[in-house]
């Protein structure tokens, strides 16, 4: 199997912030999931404290998660509509 045979991984960002229990179960679920369905993902965490604007834009608003760019989950992430969105965006 060459290198292009290889599934491309999904892009996954989830907007987080320190001290977050939230962010961190997400996460969390994010990559067991993705391990579960052998999906893999290229999973990228923005603190958006390090950014004004981004805390602007997102506040408490956190985790936000984007899955292969389009906007997914805030809150909390549902492991089977996760499931779907990973499938779909493979």
């Amino acid at each position: 199997m060459s290198e292009t045979d290889a599934p491309e991984a999904v892009p996954v960002t989830v907007y987080t912030r320190e001290n977050c229990s939230l962010c961190v179960v997400a996460r969390e679920t994010i990559e067991d999931v993705a391990a579960d369905l052998d999906v893999p993902i290229d999973l990228e965490l923005v603190d958006i404290d390090e950014d004004p604007e981004l805390a602007d834009e997102y506040g408490e608003r956190v985790p936000y998660v984007f899955v292969d760019g389009h906007p997914a989950f805030k809150y909390e992430v549902d492991e089977r509509e996760l499931r779907l969105k990973l499938l779909a965006a493979t």
